[in-house]
C-alpha cells in the first residue's frame, strides 16, 4: 500500500588478518594507442582520451540491480550467531574504496583514508601496496584500527596502494571475501577494490566456470579479475575496458598493477567515486571527499560515469571513455543517509542537502512543538534545518553511545528495547513535559522507530511527532545497497496512518517525494529514486532479494548451492516473456 506523506492522531572480535605477496612479471611498456572506434568518445559523452588536467563536462546514465537472499540466518558453519544488533534498522552502504598513486607513504595515507570511510563498512578492511614489482596484501576482519597497526603498515611499503572497507555479517568465514583481492595471471598480477553490485554476476560466473575458471570466493568482484585474465586486449587498461563492457550493475572500482593505478565508474554512476591530488602531486581516488580532507588532498572532480582513469609515471592521468550513457542515475540515499555530512557527493554538499530536507519538512508538515531533537547521528543535520525553519530550539534529546559493537551480551533478565537502549539514552531534562519533534533520516522496517518513540515517552515527553527526512521506502534496492526484501519494508505494507499507529507517535510525516525532486531542481533526473517509486532504471535479469540479517551481496558467504538457492528468478529468466516485477517474490514463482 503506498504511503501518503503525513499522518497524525486525533488525540493525542578480534580481527583476523592475512598477508599475501604476489610477484609481478615486468610487462613490456606499451604506449597508449589511439582508441578503437568502439572506445572513442560518443558525441553525448565528452570524455577525453587525453592527459589530465584537460577536464570534461558531460552527462551520465542509468542501469544496475541486485540484492541477495539466504533462507537461514546462520553462518557458514550452520551456527546461529550470538545476539546481534537487530536495532540498527537502516539500509547499509556496502563498502568504500581508496586508491593512491605517487606518495612514498601510500599505504599509511590509504589507512587514514579508510578511517574516514569507516562509516561505509565496519566488518572488514584491507590494503594492497606495490613495491619493487610486488603486490603486498594485508586484509582482516574488523575495524580499520583493529586490522592495521604499525607493524602491518611496515609490511606495505611503496608509492602506490589501494584500500577497501566493507560491511557484511560477522564471522571468520567472511575473511576470504575481504577486499582488495589480488590475483596473478599470465601478464603479471592485479589488485582490485570494488564498491557496488554486479547484477549479471551469476551468469558471468557460470560462463567462466564452464570455461574452466576456478573461484576462491563467493564475491561478485572476483568475476572482474577472471574477465581481465581471459581478455586478449592490449595494453592493460583495454583489458579492464573489455571486462567492464561485460558487466551490468553498479561498480566504482580501483585497480593496481606493478606500475599503474586505474579507477573505473559504471556508465550509470550509481556509486560515488572522486579524484583529488596532494600537494606533492600524488593522485588520490576515494568514495567520498571526506577521505581526501583527512589526508590533505584537494578535491578536483568526480570520476565520471563510464570513465576509466589510468595513472602511471610516464603519462600522468589519462581519461578513457568506457561507453556512452544517456542519463545519470546517482543514488539519492548517499545524500539522505550514507555519506558523511562534510562530504561533497555527486557535486552537491551532503550537509546542505540534509539541511534543506529538514526545512521542507518544517514547511510542509508543521506541528506545534516545544523542542526539536534528532535521532543521532544521521538525523542531526535535517533536524537543524527543521528547527531553523520552524523557529523552535534544537536540543540533544537523545545521546548516542559510540562504543557499542554489533554483538553484545544481554543479561538473563530480559531488558525491553535492549539494543536501542544500549545505543541511545534520552535526556529527561530536554524531553520531560515537552511536545517533541523527532527527526530521523528514514524508516525501513519501523521496529527501531517504535522503540525510540517509547523511549522518549518513558522519559516524560508530552507528545512525540516523528518527521522523516526521506520519502517512504517502498522498494528494495538492486543497485548496491543492503536493504530488506520489499515485504519487510513497512511503507510498502502500510499507509502513513498505519505506520504512525504501529510506532506509537502522535503524528508522522515523510519528506514528500515531489518536494524532494523540486529541491534538486535541474539535477533531479540524474538521481535514482527506485526505493521510493518502485520504478527501476533497469530491471534486473537476475533478481536476488535479501531478508534482514542476511549476507551482503559484494561478499557472499556460504556454499554456492546456498547462493543459487537464494536466487529469485524474474519472469524473463523463466521465459515467460513478461515485464519483470521489481517486487517479484519467491512465492509468486
Amino acid at each position: 500500500m503506498a504511503a501518503s506523506p503525513l499522518s497524525s492522531s486525533s488525540a493525542l572480535s578480534k580481527p583476523i588478518s592475512k598477508h599475501h605477496s604476489f610477484s609481478l612479471n615486468t610487462p613490456q611498456k606499451v604506449p597508449f594507442p589511439v582508441l578503437p572506434k568502439t572506445l572513442q568518445k560518443p558525441s553525448s559523452f565528452p570524455c577525453n582520451h587525453v592527459l589530465y588536467p584537460q577536464k570534461s563536462q558531460f552527462t551520465t546514465s542509468s542501469k544496475n540491480p541486485i540484492s541477495d537472499f539466504f533462507s537461514a540466518n546462520k553462518n557458514e558453519d550452520g551456527l546461529v550467531p550470538p545476539f546481534s544488533d537487530d536495532d540498527d534498522d537502516k539500509p547499509r552502504e556496502e563498502c568504500g574504496v581508496v586508491g593512491i598513486f605517487g606518495d612514498p607513504e601510500a599505504s599509511r595515507l590509504c589507512y587514514l583514508a579508510l578511517h574516514a570511510l569507516q562509516h561505509r563498512g565496519q566488518e572488514g578492511a584491507g590494503i594492497v601496496a606495490v613495491n619493487n614489482n610486488v603486490l603486498q596484501s594485508v586484509t582482516g576482519v574488523g575495524l580499520v584500527s583493529e586490522v592495521f597497526n604499525e607493524s602491518k603498515l611496515d609490511q606495505l611499503p611503496g608509492e602506490m596502494a589501494i584500500g577497501h572497507v566493507r560491511y557484511s555479517t560477522a564471522g571468520s568465514s567472511m575473511l576470504k571475501n575481504v577486499q582488495p583481492f589480488v590475483a596473478g595471471y599470465r601478464f603479471g598480477s592485479i589488485g582490485v577494490a570494488h564498491n557496488g553490485n554486479l547484477v549479471n554476476y551469476r551468469a558471468l560466473r557460470a560462463m567462466l566456470e564452464d570455461n574452466g575458471s576456478i573461484f576462491n570466493t563467493s564475491s561478485d568482484t572476483e568475476v572482474v579479475l577472471h574477465l581481465i585474465a581471459i581478455s586478449k586486449a592490449r595494453p592493460f587498461f583495454l583489458r579492464i575496458v573489455e571486462a567492464c563492457e561485460k558487466l551490468e550493475g553498479a561498480y566504482s572500482m580501483v585497480f593496481v598493477t606493478e606500475d599503474k593505478l586505474v579507477a573505473v565508474r559504471d556508465p550509470h554512476g550509481f556509486r560515488p567515486l572522486v579524484m583529488g591530488r596532494r600537494s606533492n602531486g600524488a593522485v588520490v581516488f576515494a568514495s567520498e571527499t571526506c577521505a581526501l580532507d583527512l589526508i590533505e588532498a584537494t578535491y578536483e572532480r568526480e570520476v565520471y560515469p563510464g570513465e576509466v582513469l589510468v595513472v602511471d609515471k610516464k603519462d600522468g592521468v589519462q581519461s578513457v571513455c568506457l561507453m556512452p550513457h544517456p542519463e545519470p542515475k546517482q543514488c539519492i540515499f548517499e545524500h539522505i543517509y550514507f555519506a558523511l555530512p562534510n562530504s561533497v557527493v555527486f557535486g552537491r554538499s551532503v550537509y546542505e542537502s540534509r539541511h534543506a530536507f529538514g526545512e521542507i519538512l518544517a514547511t510542509e508538515a508543521p506541528v506545534d512543538c516545544d523542542v526539536v531533537i534528532a535521532v543521532p547521528d544521521s538525523g542531526v543535520v535535517a533536524a537543524l534545518g527543521y528547527a531553523a525553519k520552524a523557529g523552535v530550539p534544537f536540543q540533544q534529546g537523545l545521546i548516542r553511545s559510540h562504543y557499542v559493537g554489533r554483538t553484545f551480551i544481554e543479561p538473563s533478565q530480559k531488558i525491553r528495547d535492549f539494543g536501542v537502549k544500549l545505543k541511545l539514552s534520552p535526556v529527561r531534562g530536554v524531553l520531560e513535559g515537552k511536545r517533541v519533534v523527532v527527526v530521523d533520516d528514514s524508516i525501513v522496517r519501523g521496529t527501531t522507530s517504535s522503540k525510540i518513540v517509547r523511549l522518549i515517552k518513558e522519559a516524560g515527553a508530552k507528545e512525540v511527532h516523528m518527521r522523516i527526512a526521506s520519502p517512504p521506502i517502498i522498494g528494495s534496492c538492486y543497485y548496491g545497497v543492503d536493504t530488506p526484501s520489499s515485504e519487510e519494508l513497512i511503507s510498502n505494507r502500510m499507509s502513513v496512518e498505519e505506520i504512525r499507529e504501529f510506532i506509537g507517535c502522535d503524528s508522522l510525516a515523510f519528506l514528500p517525494f515531489e518536494s524532494l525532486k523540486k529541491m534538486l531542481g535541474s539535477e533531479s533526473p540524474n538521481f535514482c529514486y527506485a526505493c521510493f517509486s518502485g520504478k527501476y532504471p533497469v530491471m534486473p535479469r537476475e533478481v536476488k532479494v535479501k531478508r534482514v540479517g542476511d549476507f551482503l551481496d559484494d561478499g557472499l558467504n556460504g556454499p554456492m548451492d546456498s547462493i543459487d538457492g537464494g536466487w529469485i528468478h524474474g519472469p524473463r529468466d523463466l521465459n515467460i516473456g513478461k515485464e519483470i516485477d521489481p517486487l517479484y517474490q519467491k512465492s509468486n514463482i
